[in-house]
C-alpha cells in the first residue's frame, strides 16, 4: 500500500539524519547515565524512609503525648529517620518552617493526650513545607495511626468497664471489677504499643525503583516526545517545498498520505523506544520488568500519541522555525510537568492533577509500574488514553492539512 511506502521513505530519511541520531538516540542514553548515577541516593534504594526534621509544640504535657514523642517518633524504628525539635510557641514553629529549619511541624492542642484517653479525638495541626509533601504525609500518617490505636484502646476499656458494672455475678465469687479493668487496659495498651502496628522500614516484597531505573524511564519518554517537533517539521518542509502539494495532486488518496506521514513518525518513535530499552538494559543494567509484552504495548501506545501530536502541530503551524520554537518549549514544559526532570511525588497535589494532560506522564508512570511488576489491568487506562489522544490528534491534524 502507498501509505507504507511513504512511511518507509520518511523513516529512511530520519535514520540518515545524524542530528536526529544524536538528539533522539545518543543524548537520552548519556543523560540517563549522568542523572541515574548522580541522583541515585534520592530514591532511597535501601527501602528506608526519607530523612526529615520535625518540629512540635506541646501545649500540655501528659503521659500519652510523651509516649508519642519519645516512644513513637523517637522510637527505635523511626529515630534514625526523624529528628525531633520542640518549640515553645506556634510562631517559633512557623518561623522555623519558613526558614526551612524543619520539614514539617506538629501543633498539639491543650489536653490532647487526656482527650484521647476519654475517646475524644482532638485535631493535631500539621504544618508543612510545600516542597516537602512526602515528609509531611509520612508524619501525618504516623500521627493518625497513633491516634487511632490509643482511641481504640480507650473505647474498648470503657466499654468493658461499663459491661462489668452492669453485669450480675452468677456465683458467690467476689469479682474485683477495678482490678480486671486495669489488667485489660494494660493488655490493650501493649497491643496499641506493639511495633507490629507502627511504621517500620521493611520491603513489601518488591525491590524499590532505583535512581537509574527512574531516570532511564524519564529520559526515554522525554526524548521520544521530541518526535512531535521533528515529525511536524518534516511535513512542514515538504509543504514549503511543494513536495506535499505534488503528492496531494497524485492519484494517492489524501488518507493514505496522512496515514503514511503518521506511520513514518510512529515507526521512528517506536524504534527509538526499543533501541533505548535494549541499550540501557545492557549498558547500565536497567531492569525494565519481567513482562516484555507490556513494554511493547505501552511503547506502541506512546508512539501513537506522540505521532498524533506531530500531525496536529504540522496542521496548525506553517513555519519550521515556529514549529521548532513552540515544539522545543512545549516538550520542555511537558517533560517538567510529566516528571522527567523532577519526580512527580515532589509536586503539590494541584500540579500532579494538571500533569495528567501530559502524555509523557502516563507513559512514565506506566513504565515505573511495569518495572515494579504490575498487572495488565493497571495498564488499560494509560494505554487507552495514549491511543485515543494520538488518534484524535491525527484526525484533527489531517483535516487541517487537507484544507491547506
Amino acid at each position: 500500500m502507498r501509505m507504507f511506502t511513504i512511511a518507509w521513505k520518511d523513516l529512511k530519511i530520519r535514520l540518515r539524519d545524524k542530528k536526529s541520531f544524536i538528539t533522539l538516540l545518543l543524548m537520552p542514553i548519556v543523560l540517563t547515565a549522568i542523572l541515574g548515577s548522580a541522583l541515585s541516593g534520592v530514591f532511597g534504594e535501601s527501602g528506608a524512609l526519607p530523612e526529615m526534621t520535625a518540629g512540635a509544640v506541646v501545649n500540655s504535657t501528659d503521659e500519652v503525648t510523651v509516649q508519642f514523642l519519645n516512644k513513637v517518633l523517637q522510637g527505635k524504628d523511626l529515630r534514625e529517620s526523624i529528628t525531633l525539635k520542640e518549640f515553645k510557641t506556634e510562631s517559633d514553629l512557623r518561623e522555623a518552617l519558613e526558614h526551612q529549619q524543619i520539614d514539617a511541624g506538629l501543633l498539639f492542642p491543650a489536653e490532647w493526650g487526656e482527650g484521647l484517653l476519654k475517646g475524644e479525638s482532638k485535631q493535631v495541626t500539621i504544618l508543612k513545607d510545600p516542597e516537602k509533601e512526602i515528609q509531611a504525609s509520612i508524619l501525618s500518617s504516623i500521627t493518625k495511626s497513633f491516634i487511632n490505636r490509643v482511641t481504640s484502646v480507650s473505647i474498648a476499656s470503657r466499654t468493658v468497664a461499663e459491661g462489668f458494672n452492669m453485669a450480675v455475678p452468677v456465683s458467690n465469687q467476689n469479682i474485683n471489677i477495678s482490678e480486671n479493668v486495669t489488667e485489660l487496659t494494660a493488655e490493650l495498651s501493649k497491643v496499641a504499643e506493639s511495633t507490629v502496628n507502627s511504621v517500620t522500614m521493611e520491603k513489601d516484597g518488591k525491590e524499590p525503583i532505583t535512581g537509574m531505573q527512574y531516570y532511564a524511564a524519564a529520559m526515554g519518554v522525554m526524548f521520544i516526545l521530541f518526535n512531535t517537533t521533528i515529525g511536524a517539521k518534516t511535513i512542514i518542509q515538504e509543504r514549503n517545498t511543494e513536495t506535499l502539494a505534488r503528492l496531494m495532486n497524485s492519484p494517492v488518496r489524501h488518507s493514505s498520505i496522512m496515514a503514511g506521514k503518521f506511520l513514518g513518525t510512529l515507526s521512528f518513535a517506536f524504534l527509538q523506544f526499543i533501541v533505548f530499552i535494549i541499550a540501557t538494559h545492557y549498558l547500565f543494567g536497567v531492569a525494565w520488568g519481567s513482562n516484555v509484552w507490556q513494554l511493547i504495548v505501552l511503547g506502541m501506545a506512546y508512539s501513537v500519541s506522540v505521532s498524533g501530536f506531530a500531525m496536529i502541530i504540522a496542521g496548525f503551524i506553517t513555519e519550521e522555525k515556529t514549529a521548532d520554537s513552540i515544539g522545543g518549549i512545549g516538550v520542555q514544559i511537558l517533560a517538567l510537568l510529566g516528571g522527567s526532570m523532577i519526580p512527580m511525588a515532589a509536586f503539590p497535589s494541584v500540579l500532579q492533577q494538571i500533569a495528567s494532560i501530559a502524555p509523557n506522564k502516563w507513559a512514565l508512570d506506566s513504565l515505573l509500574d511495569i518495572m515494579d511488576g504490575t498487572s495488565w489491568n493497571t495498564l488499560v487506562m494509560p494505554v487507552t488514553i495514549l491511543m485515543l489522544s494520538g488518534l484524535a490528534a491525527l484526525l484533527a491534524g489531517s483535516m487541517k492539512l487537507k484544507h491547506r
